[in-house]
């Protein structure tokens, strides 16, 4: 049997609202409780645990291979609330899509605690 990911615990300032905006960017699934986590399914089982913390959160970069039709949801979500999103990880090209190769495209954003998520229509290996 080969390792597959099965779960990733992701600290936040508030585990329901960080998972609700991460189901609600990917068109996941409601999140559900389990325990001290709230879980969102995103595929082939893998969940994304967020957890409270009560320090601060260390961010961390979280990226999403989505479809072009989730790309476009997700991208129209982000316009919608006025939020900044870049083409780059250094943040230098603000509101702008970063345009790949085989018309692969990607953005960058923060969700509620911080973390840098990025939705792509390419994998990072091409």
């Amino acid at each position: 049997m080969s390792a597959s990911l099965d779960h990733m615990i992701v600290f936040a300032r508030d585990r329901d609202v960080s998972a609700a905006y991460l189901a609600q960017m990917l068109g996941a699934p409601e999140p559900t409780k389990a325990g001290h986590f709230t879980q969102v399914e995103i595929d082939h089982g893998l969940t994304v645990d967020f957890m409270n913390t009560a320090g601060s959160v260390a961010v961390q970069h979280y990226a999403f291979l989505v479809s072009d039709t989730q790309f476009d949801a997700a991208f129209a979500r982000l316009r919608e609330r006025g939020q900044t999103y870049w083409a780059d990880p250094y943040r230098r090209r603000p509101n702008e899509v970063n345009a790949l190769a085989n018309d692969g495209r990607l953005v960058y954003f923060e969700d509620p605690s911080g973390h840098f998520l990025e939705i792509r229509t390419q994998p990072s290996r091409i």
